[in-house]
């Protein structure tokens, strides 16, 4: 992409994103952010919004340093520096219609918070990346600041499934047709944008390197299904699978289930690099979610890339929309149905053939520069 002026040679993009950068978890930004250091930009990634409503929501990021980090910005190793815009509030879905209603006008103000040493970045940058998160109020801002810039929504998640306030949906109508580019991160979300010229579909990428180096197998087992993730788990089917195949161990990293089975095994949260040999060896994935309203676009998320990128056959619930070769579908509250479905997925077996169409996070940064 070309310069905004500076005399500087090396471009510089800030990526606001819900997600901590030190956390365990891994997300799509945060290969983004690396992808953008390996690529030799001067990377700031941005946690926003969380903001002391957060405190009474227990919001899972506050057990890392997020006050210290708010006031001072910290360096990686990679190249990427990281900052907490922390404000005194934000726009966060209060679940009543009339509360929603009552706090609309104070949420409004969320885009006049106080940036800090933020400003001064903002007015330096060549590519402004916003994730699907509330803080899609601050873009208009950070326009003012830096009309120069190349603004990028980049939705990771539907809104709707997201259950954000009504007021960051407005804005995400909004700001939509005015960003350069909205790159959608499946086809079913990408629908939600369907008419607008500057909106396209770029899949997650993956992690080539991490997931081509051979590893020993972690499990025990000759047959195991993977769930990973914190999406609401399936229970009816993990519970019924694991009870109707003895022979194959059920293991779940991220959210714990409540369902207790001697082949159930959770792990609970671990490290991301710890993840990858449990993914490399399965004999299937899980994408076993739970319904909830707007769940049906969930199709290409970043464990199904993943998922794909090792050929791992994928059972998900009839109701998401994907239509991946790779996808063995089941009727949720169905014992038969999961049998036949967990049956499927071993015959199916591994596709090696599938990584061919899955782009690295690097191919995936550069596209979203063009």
């Amino acid at each position: 992409m070309t310069s905004n002026g500076s005399a500087r040679d090396q471009p510089r993009v800030i990526l606001l994103s819900y997600h901590y950068f030190g956390s365990k978890r891994r997300a799509g930004f945060h290969f983004l952010a690396d992808a953008y250091a390996s690529l030799g930009w001067d990377v700031l990634f941005v946690t926003a919004p969380i903001s002391w409503m957060s405190f009474l929501r227990r919001d899972p990021r506050l057990k890392y340093p997020i006050r210290r980090d708010a006031a001072t910005e910290r360096r990686h190793s990679g190249g990427v520096r990281s900052r907490v815009l922390f404000t005194l509030f934000h726009p966060a879905n209060l679940r009543l219609p009339v509360f929603n209603r009552l706090v609309r006008p104070l949420y409004t103000r969320y885009a006049r918070m106080a940036l800090g040493a933020l400003e001064s970045d903002i007015r330096a940058a060549d590519l402004i990346i916003f994730e699907s998160t509330p803080a899609l109020l601050l873009v208009e801002r950070f326009r003012s600041l830096n009309p120069r810039a190349r603004f990028v929504y980049r939705v990771s998640d539907d809104l709707d499934l997201l259950r954000v306030h009504p007021l960051v949906v407005d804005f995400e109508r909004r700001i939509a047709p005015t960003v350069d580019l909205v790159s959608a991160s499946s086809a079913a979300i990408f629908r939600r944008f369907d008419g607008l010229p500057n909106a396209r579909v770029d899949e997650h990428g993956v992690d080539k390197a991490l997931f081509d180096a051979p590893q020993p197998s972690p499990y025990a087992a000759a047959k195991n299904a993977l769930f990973l993730g914190f999406w609401p788990l399936d229970e009816f089917f993990m519970r019924r699978a694991a009870e109707q195949f003895p022979d194959v161990e059920f293991h779940v990293i991220g959210r714990v289930p409540n369902v207790r089975n001697e082949n159930v095994v959770a792990h609970g949260e671990l490290p991301f690099a710890e993840t990858v040999p449990y993914v490399q060896h399965a004999s299937m994935g899980l994408h076993t979610v739970a319904y909830q309203p707007g769940i049906e676009v969930l199709t290409d998320s970043l464990k199904v890339l993943q998922f794909s990128y090792c050929g791992l056959p994928i059972i998900t619930p009839a109701f998401v929309a994907s239509e991946r070769p790779n996808v063995v579908k089941y009727e949720p509250y169905d014992e038969g149905s999961v049998r036949a479905a967990v049956e499927r997925a071993l015959a199916v077996g591994r596709m090696p053939e599938l990584k061919n169409g899955i782009r690295s996070w690097e191919e995936v940064a550069a596209s979203l520069t063009e």
